[in-house]
């Protein structure tokens, strides 16, 4: 992780955090686009970003470097430069006044800086242990006054911390509450169920791949995971049956999901234990914090039941994008965000999210959702993990890292659902194409989703040949 310090001439800065796997160019724009003045990076960081520093004038303080080996003259040791235990300036907040700029991935163009004031990670966090309360509100019969948890609250982060999930429900959350905080290095499964063994983990928060990745781990019942009380995915829809087999397979454990964004903090609808094993597709309902509304291309609420893009409207939001007033006013529209996703609420209030708008696929004029061809894919036996593509086939991988086989790539068409059929719409002609292509491995992000985007690129480096 690069932390990327801007401090105004009086005192006062946000935290602006980076994408530890981005490259020279990609870390050189964060520091200058944000104005840094000091950076807090790893020594692999540090070779990466000290050219463009020097010629900025940027103080780079190194962490976790040995003496100074790897460590060039113009950088300064942590150890060297932090005297442990001085008490910090006092320094006068306003709740408005900027406190952090989390870049998002820039998957579609140059990285933007999601700027956040304290108000909005503060009432984040607050939204969170809100919806913690209602939860144990709602658990059935009240609970016994002398009763403890087994295990103290632990939770383990399995996200990198330049990610809003991990910085903020995840780390902070801990610093907010005293509960325990088991830091991973980076994702690897085996490691992770080694830890919620040893360390009497009791919520996992992740994105659904990883979950994914516990239960399909070779091991898994070789470890003891009956602390876990929650496994909580985000970050991206989770199949109906991942949903059931966390339920079936996690002993006391139940699922979860959390739907937000850079943007909202990652605060936003949520979804656990039997709302969610009954609504396995919603990733849930909101808490009075929040606004949500579905709206038409004019920007007009729609009734229930009927798709348009989700907006979200609350204290928890960014103000705004960093030196973007343009991106800003199109995404923050008289105080609503518009989330550039695709779904609809039913009568009861749960949100189902079912592609973003870019990726949606309009054929033989009905519009094909990626979470629906997942979905389908994802019942078959066979398959491990998958993903649908916009103007490409969906790619499945079969348990073992190899391809998918005839079986698993005609499931999608025999499930039946034309919405969900991967890549036609109607009665089949002929044979079944071949339509579920198969990679040898799934390329993920360093928050373990699944980039789509790579898919596309590696099956079909010719935008012809797909689709």
């Amino acid at each position: 992780m690069g932390d990327l310090v801007r401090s105004d001439a009086v005192g006062r800065g946000h935290l602006g955090l980076s994408h530890a796997w981005w490259t020279e160019y990609e870390l050189a724009y964060a520091i200058e686009d944000s104005g840094a003045s000091v950076v807090l990076a790893d020594p692999e960081r540090v070779a990466r970003m000290t050219e463009t520093c020097t010629r900025l004038g940027v103080r780079v303080i190194a962490v976790r470097s040995a003496d100074d080996a790897g460590v060039p003259g113009v950088v300064e040791r942590y150890e060297d430069v932090v005297e442990l235990g001085t008490p910090m300036p006092k320094v006068a907040i306003d709740p408005e006044d900027d406190a952090t700029i989390l870049y998002t991935s820039g998957t579609t163009g140059a990285p933007k800086g999601a700027v956040s004031p304290h108000r909005a990670v503060i009432q984040a966090l607050l939204a969170f242990g809100c919806r913690q309360f209602i939860e144990l509100a709602r658990a059935e019969g009240p609970p016994a006054q002398s009763a403890t948890p087994a295990y103290p609250p632990t939770l383990i982060l399995a996200v990198p911390l330049f990610h809003v999930t991990g910085c903020i429900p995840v780390m902070l959350s801990s610093f907010a509450t005293g509960m325990k905080l088991v830091i991973m290095y980076r994702w690897d499964a085996e490691k992770a169920l080694q830890l919620i063994e040893s360390e009497r983990v009791t919520m996992f928060v992740g994105v659904p791949t990883q979950s994914w990745d516990l239960i399909e781990s070779p091991n898994f019942h070789k470890y003891d995971t009956s602390s876990l009380a929650s496994i909580a995915g985000g970050g991206a829809p989770a199949p109906p049956t991942l949903v059931r087999r966390v339920d079936e397979e996690f002993g006391a454990g139940r699922p979860a999901i959390g739907y937000g964004m850079t943007e909202t903090n990652a605060y936003g609808p949520g979804n656990s234990g039997d709302d969610y094993v009954s609504h396995p597709s919603s990733a849930g309902r909101v808490v009075p914090i929040m606004q949500i509304e579905v709206r038409d291309g004019d920007d007009n609420p729609v009734p229930a039941g009927q798709r348009g893009e989700i907006c979200f409207k609350g204290p928890n939001l960014i103000r705004g994008y960093w030196n973007r007033p343009a991106d800003t006013a199109e995404t923050i529209v008289k105080g609503w965000l518009r989330t550039g996703d695709i779904g609809y609420l039913d009568a009861d209030g749960f949100i189902y999210v079912e592609d973003r708008a870019k990726d949606m696929v309009l054929r033989g004029g009905e519009n094909i959702y990626s979470a629906e061809v997942e979905a389908a894919i994802y019942e078959h036996p066979a398959v491990y993990e998958g993903g649908g593509v916009r103007g490409a086939r969906p790619a499945a991988r079969r348990r073992g890292g190899s391809g998918g086989g005839v079986e698993a790539r005609r499931h999608p068409e025999r499930r039946g659902a034309a919405g969900t059929r991967p890549a036609a719409i109607g009665p089949l002609q002929g044979p079944v194409p071949d339509h579920v292509s198969r990679p040898s491995s799934s390329p993920r992000s360093a928050t373990g989703k699944i980039l789509k985007r790579d898919i596309r690129t590696s099956l079909y480096p010719d935008p012809k040949a797909a689709g």
